[in-house]
């Protein structure tokens, strides 16, 4: 395999579209090299692509995802990086857990109303 890959070979590999993938180029999470008219993807690209997917999977923003990729060619590098990534996965835990909670809370109201008006229809079928 080339040490580049096309636009369409990335939209398979990752199942996704080909306007997804500029969309990330316009945003400027990745950079591919241009032959003319062709984007040629680099391993790098490959490899910013996929934690730009792993970051949209556990719901990141596209800013937020930006800040930790970035932060691997800059001072403190890798390990500035992983600190970063750990806050985040830390802040985006304590937002679940209380959503969560919250999802917890409707359904058990949910449960109270319903049971209610199935009550109340009992009564309103008994007359």
């Amino acid at each position: 395999m080339s040490s580049y890959s096309t636009i369409s070979d990335l939209a398979r590999e990752f199942a996704i579209t080909t306007r997804a993938i500029r969309f990330y180029e316009d945003e400027g999470l990745i950079a591919p090299k241009r032959d003319g008219q062709k984007r040629l993807y680099a391993q790098r690209d490959r490899v910013r692509l996929m934690l730009i997917l792993r970051g949209r999977r556990l719901g990141f923003s596209l800013k937020e995802i930006a800040e930790i990729i970035d932060l691997y060619d800059r001072e403190p590098g890798e390990q500035g990086q992983l600190k970063l990534f750990l806050a985040k996965i830390a802040e985006r835990r304590l937002l679940l857990k209380q959503q969560q909670e919250d999802i917890k809370q409707t359904l058990g109201e949910l449960d109270q109303v319903e049971a209610n008006c199935q009550r109340r229809l009992g009564e309103l079928q008994k007359r």
